[in-house]
């Protein structure tokens, strides 16, 4: 089934550049590796749950997909992680998906536009515009905290205040369109009634909050005690 392989191929790449960092005398950090570990496994845990035509619980999947396990993922990775995929042209061409200021942009309209009704039921009815939705969601989260993180290096003016304000804006996307599934008074989708819509809408208020004040936290700890293993590897060699 191809939503355990998504997850098992993913952990399989991460442990063949894990050891091919150590066996160049590098080092990946266990908690790195564990939290690629957690977010393969939050991963398989979204791409198999029972929804059961809930609208609640597609929400809860989506976080999952599009937000938690793309993060986690991305505080597993680091340059020296990467540099075999990143010797390739096209794949270096795709780091502008990266750059704080195409990132949050696409996120953005990736997320609100998926919850226009038409496009939310359609991806309901159709298995091959679901499986795309669920790879826009992940693949663009991941970038979003790639840039937000600076898994590799950002543009020089990318700092701390900055970070923090692309933090906000984030939070102030999530907020606004759980907002709208919290007090509309009608369903949207074909799945769910008010009632689970707002519960839909509540899981991603809390999610979204949780996340962001974590992610806070953890930028203003990094201005503390920087990482040793972040940033980009030479793309050649």
């Amino acid at each position: 089934m191809i939503e355990i392989a998504i997850p098992a191929l993913a952990l399989a790449l991460y442990t063949a550049a894990a050891w091919r960092v150590q066996r160049r005398r590098g080092t990946v950090a266990k908690a790195r590796a564990v939290s690629f570990g957690v977010g393969a496994a939050l991963l398989l845990v979204a791409l198999n749950a029972p929804l059961e035509s809930s609208f609640s619980r597609h929400m809860a999947q989506h976080l999952l997909i599009g937000d938690l396990a793309p993060l986690a993922m991305v505080l597993g990775l680091t340059g020296p992680l990467l540099r075999p995929v990143l010797v390739y042209r096209p794949v270096r061409a795709l780091r502008v998906l990266a750059h704080p200021l195409v990132a949050l942009p696409v996120w953005a309209v990736d997320l609100c536009v998926w919850h226009i009704p038409v496009c939310f039921d359609g991806a309901l009815h159709h298995e091959w515009l679901h499986a795309i939705q669920h790879a826009c969601f992940f693949t663009f989260g991941a970038f979003l905290w790639a840039a937000l993180l600076e898994l590799l290096p950002g543009p020089r003016w990318f700092r701390i205040p900055h970070r923090l304000a692309y933090l906000g804006v984030m939070w102030l996307v999530s907020l606004g369109l759980s907002q709208i599934f919290i007090w509309s008074p009608t369903a949207f989708y074909d799945y769910g009634s008010v009632g689970d819509q707002r519960l839909g809408g509540g899981i991603m208020l809390l999610e979204g909050s949780a996340v962001m004040l974590g992610v806070f936290v953890r930028l203003l700890w990094s201005v503390l005690v920087p990482s040793p293993d972040r940033g980009a590897a030479p793309v050649s060699g």
